[in-house]
């Protein structure tokens, strides 16, 4: 990770500088005191104790002098912070997603990717969006940190300054899984940056299904292989019965498209035996119907 690779690098460490200086000088200040005090006033010296008076000037000095130094840290953090909050007209407008373990980014044109790419010196404005609980958007070469609240609405904006390509990570815990919730964001010089995004999605032979699942991030709590992960596996469930909870009865459900498609929109209205219950949220306002369809045919390949 390269320091500084965004205009707000600068003033955020400045601010830690500050603070952090500052706490130094007192810890260090207030230790040797209190190591003068031990050796000055310990019992020996002092067999006999006696009542030291009050000095006002003292009282004004340690009053006053911290006063100062909180409104100097309260200065140069606000100094870094309000720049933050106060967007460019002309920023590059990205939606940012974050769900169960993953972050997504979708562009003007509608591009979807994994990882977010931003050209080198424009603004760039990402609005925040949560698909399941609390998550912490974080870039911590670009000294950025905003909440992903699930119903809410937030946004942070940046401009990169240095090429190359730079962590993304979720600091806050979000679940098992929180650690493998990873991405980046690639710092390209603007014409490679506008090369990349005219550029039409790659042609594949991937099922329609699995691109679904590689979007939504299904495939991190459900694995293809038969091990078990998060939630039940994908493979040769279909047309198999299972064993669900259902409001707190159990009961044989058969693996169908009903059942698929109910467990997509309703997650939590039969949930497989010993398998825990509200990990998974509500797809039915992210996935088309034909999006679910697609999803179904290629379970059904998984055999």
């Amino acid at each position: 990770m390269r320091i500084g690779a965004s205009t707000f690098a600068e003033g955020v460490d400045l601010s830690l500088y500050i603070i952090a200086g500052i706490s130094i000088f007192f810890l260090v200040g207030i230790t040797a005191v209190m190591i003068y005090f031990v050796i000055r006033y310990n019992k020996k010296r002092n067999p006999k104790a006696t009542n030291i008076e009050g000095n006002n000037t003292l009282e004004v000095i340690w009053t006053v002098i911290p006063t100062i130094l909180v409104l100097v840290m309260f200065y140069y953090g606000w100094m870094g912070y309000k720049p933050m909050r106060t967007v460019p007209g002309n920023a590059i407008e990205i939606n940012a997603y974050g769900q169960m373990w993953k972050f997504s980014f979708e562009y003007p044109n509608g591009k979807l990717t994994d990882s977010l790419v931003v050209p080198l010196n424009r603004p760039v404005k990402l609005y925040l969006n949560s698909r399941d609980v609390l998550h912490s958007f974080y870039i911590p070469a670009f000294r950025l940190k905003e909440d992903m609240v699930p119903g809410g609405k937030n946004y942070l904006w940046f401009e990169a300054n240095l090429k190359g390509k730079y962590d993304i990570l979720c600091a806050e815990y979000c679940g098992q899984l929180h650690s493998y919730m990873l991405s980046s964001v690639t710092v390209l010089p603007v014409e490679e940056y506008e090369a990349w995004f005219e550029k039409a999605p790659t042609i594949t032979d991937e099922h329609p299904g699995l691109t679904v699942m590689k979007q939504n991030a299904c495939l991190t709590c459900h694995s293809q292989d038969g091990s078990k992960i998060i939630g039940p596996s994908f493979k040769g469930i279909y047309g198999h019965e299972v064993t669900v909870v259902t409001d707190g009865i159990e009961r044989q459900v058969m693996v169908d498209d009903e059942y698929i498609t109910r467990s997509i929109k309703q997650p939590g209205s039969d949930v497989v035996q010993g398998y825990m219950n509200g990990l998974m949220v509500s797809y039915e306002n992210v996935l088309t119907d034909q999006q679910i369809k697609d999803v179904i045919e290629y379970i059904k390949t998984l055999k």
